[in-house]
């Protein structure tokens, strides 16, 4: 008897992280539903990744469209589970907290965090919360960030938001385990994908007249510099996919270069770490 194909859902593929985790399942025999916002990105990635895609448009914010993507899902899974729902669509918001549009604040939240919920909801019965499916519980895989667990200046609302990724999935992991369903957080650090364009794009014009106006260009500097050098996306898809291929996952993942760096950091007191972040930008305080 033929082996069951698996199916994942992956959010946002069109680039990085989430294009790398979608060529990664399917070089590991699944067949990958990814979500893109556009239809030409469908049509796109359709072409260049072959039969074993199927590409879903919505937006992770649209809870009706999510809802009829996973109704599509469900129909082509024929009965069965979904072996993983890998949370990756994401954006990054930028600017001084105290002068930042709050609208663009809610919209870091909705997409980084609120639309978190809104897949997992969505297809959380497809992974085994429907118990009239066959096949083994699926598990979440949530991309967060090394921000998650330490912020930097102008970052906030980034921080933000993987802040809360990662307190969602501790309370998830423990919800789901009356389904069988495991949650794990995968964090990388610097990676190189298309966001770091963005950021080089960066409008720092109405922070312009502000306290922070030379502080905010070298954090965008220094950002573009070190994400351009980071880890290729590759490696990142590579843990999310063992992470869902192994029997007893660790809760968390964090993917780093690391470095000598990286560990003095962490044995520093938090204000000695802060201190030192605030004087390599240049954020000093206002003088009379």
């Amino acid at each position: 008897m033929a082996k069951q194909q698996r199916s994942v859902v992956v959010t946002g593929v069109s680039s990085g992280i989430g294009l790398a985790t979608a060529k990664a399942f399917l070089s590991a025999g699944f067949r990958v539903f990814g979500s893109v916002r556009k239809d030409e990105d469908a049509r796109r990635l359709a072409a260049e990744l072959g039969a074993g895609f199927s590409p879903l448009v919505f937006d992770v914010t649209d809870e009706k469209a999510v809802k009829t993507a996973a109704s599509r899902v469900r129909s082509a899974l024929n009965g069965q589970t979904l072996a993983a729902l890998v949370n990756n669509a994401g954006i990054a918001v930028a600017g001084p907290l105290v002068y930042l549009p709050i609208a663009d604040f809610r919209k870091q939240l909705d997409v980084n965090l609120t639309g978190v919920m809104v897949a997992t909801q969505a297809f959380a019965p497809l992974l085994g919360v429907d118990r009239s499916l066959k096949g083994k519980p699926g598990r979440i895989v949530n991309i967060s960030s090394g921000s998650g667990r330490q912020a930097t200046p102008f970052l906030g609302p980034y921080a933000a938001s993987k802040f809360g990724l990662e307190g969602l999935s501790e309370a998830l992991r423990q919800e789901m385990m009356v389904f069988g369903i495991d949650v794990v957080v995968v964090a990388p650090g610097m990676v190189a994908t298309p966001i770091w364009d963005k950021a080089e794009a960066l409008d720092v014009e109405p922070y312009a007249t502000t306290a922070f106006a030379a502080p905010i260009e070298n954090v965008r500097f220094m950002a573009v510099k070190q994400g351009k050098a980071g880890m290729p996306a590759e490696k990142i898809a590579e843990v999310v996919r063992r992470a869902v291929a192994a029997r007893y996952p660790k809760p968390r993942y964090e993917v780093s270069r690391g470095g000598m760096g990286k560990l003095v950091l962490s044995l520093l007191p938090r204000r000695t770490v802060e201190r030192l972040t605030a004087n390599a930008i240049g954020l000093k305080r206002i003088r009379n």
